[in-house]
């Protein structure tokens, strides 16, 4: 089987081969060439990090083995991704549950995703979480509160006739030690987000 791009970011290209995915961190010609390797370097490692800690907690991709420079070769998910197919789902409602409770177990150890949109998220028979790229650990709940807020605005773009109960779904889902912090600290922040609009 040819490689095959699956996708092409402005940080990175996805790529099929031979049944896995690999991850390849592009050059920035911007940069300082110095500088370049050692934020692709670094981005590469945190993230495959990221993914071996989250493996014994959710289902992530399985890191199959890294350069530690600027690719990371991992399992290839087969499945739905949720952005093209959770409105029309008969399940959706379970899924958004699902999706919560896997955001609070990330959440419990003290991992934010930083980018959970329905399209870093596949389904086959249960919620597989992709794309840790923006990743990191924080015990904040600033910051477990913030995660939440962008899966809202995420569900709100891209599912706008259903995201008040998939959101309601998540939150039902959401069963974090810290929930009531977090839900209370997520209020201020979306008030934050109404304050600025208003200019």
């Amino acid at each position: 089987m040819k490689p095959k791009i699956i996708q092409q970011g402005a940080e990175a290209i996805l790529i099929k081969k031979k049944g896995y995915l690999i991850k390849d961190r592009i050059k920035k010609g911007y940069r300082l060439p110095v500088l370049d390797e050692k934020l692709r370097k670094q981005r590469t490692r945190k993230e495959a990090k990221l993914l071996d800690k989250t493996s014994s907690l959710i289902s992530v991709p399985e890191v199959i083995e890294t350069n530690n420079k600027d690719k990371i070769k991992m399992q290839f998910i087969k499945g739905k991704k949720l952005s093209e197919h959770l409105d029309n789902m008969k399940n959706s409602i379970k899924i958004c549950e699902e999706i919560g409770k896997q955001v609070s177990i990330l959440h419990d150890n003290d991992v934010i995703h930083g980018d959970l949109t329905t399209s870093n998220m596949i389904y086959n028979k249960k919620v597989y979480f992709i794309d840790f790229g923006l990743g990191v650990h924080s015990h904040r709940i600033e910051d477990k509160a913030v995660d939440l807020h962008l899966l809202r605005k995420a569900l709100e773009a891209k599912h706008f006739l259903h995201w008040k109960e998939f959101f309601s779904s998540v939150l039902k889902g959401y069963n974090s030690k810290d929930k009531e912090k977090v839900l209370k600290q997520l209020k201020r922040v979306e008030s934050r987000g109404r304050y600025k609009k208003g200019f």
